[in-house]
């Protein structure tokens, strides 16, 4: 058995297999993948429940570790439990509560919170407004930063088709957010 500092050092696909059945290299794994989940929760359910979701994949992934095959990289078997988590939770009610605005990706800078505050809660009223597909693919691209084919593979959407809602969410936010007074 590997040293627990060692655990940190080890690529995603090592770390698995040891997770199985290693308290201490799962806590890696979901240290090391946790933000990223969150973001995607956060935007697809709001901040309120992403740490409901968050608990839920992660003990979701836990349960799974033994049967992870290693076929897709692990983050993207993460995400894929992140939205089916979030589409129960979605199921439960129909649209983003208006208060819930996504994290933003960018660190947070005191002088300029309250304008931050104020785009946040914009964006993501203008994200609620996009068609669930849409919301998906925009999220999943611009705030888990995965590529075109990784969302295809995630969502089992066409590439074309994933490059089409992202196109059409980016021109319909773009229009949301002028129209709320936010320069995009």
């Amino acid at each position: 058995m590997l040293l627990n500092d060692a655990h940190a050092t080890l690529p995603d696909a090592q770390l698995a297999r040891l997770a199985a059945r290693d308290e201490r290299a799962f806590e890696v794994l979901v240290t090391r993948h946790a933000p990223q989940v969150h973001r995607l929760a956060a935007s697809l359910v709001g901040p309120g429940a992403a740490d409901d979701v968050v608990q839920e994949v992660f003990m979701a992934a836990h349960r799974g570790l033994r049967s992870y095959r290693g076929d897709a990289a692990l983050s993207t078997w993460l995400h894929r439990i992140t939205l089916n988590a979030c589409h129960k939770v979605l199921g439960a009610r129909r649209t983003l509560p208006l208060t819930e605005a996504p994290e933003p990706a960018a660190p947070h800078n005191p002088a300029r919170s309250g304008e931050q505050a104020q785009v946040r809660e914009r964006l993501a009223l203008a994200l609620q407004r996009l068609p669930r597909e849409q919301r998906e693919a925009i999220a999943l691209r611009e705030l888990s930063g995965l590529e075109y084919a990784e969302i295809a593979e995630l969502t089992g959407a066409e590439l074309g088709t994933v490059k089409s809602r992202i196109a059409r969410a980016r021109a319909a936010l773009r229009v949301l957010l002028t129209r709320a007074g936010v320069t995009p």
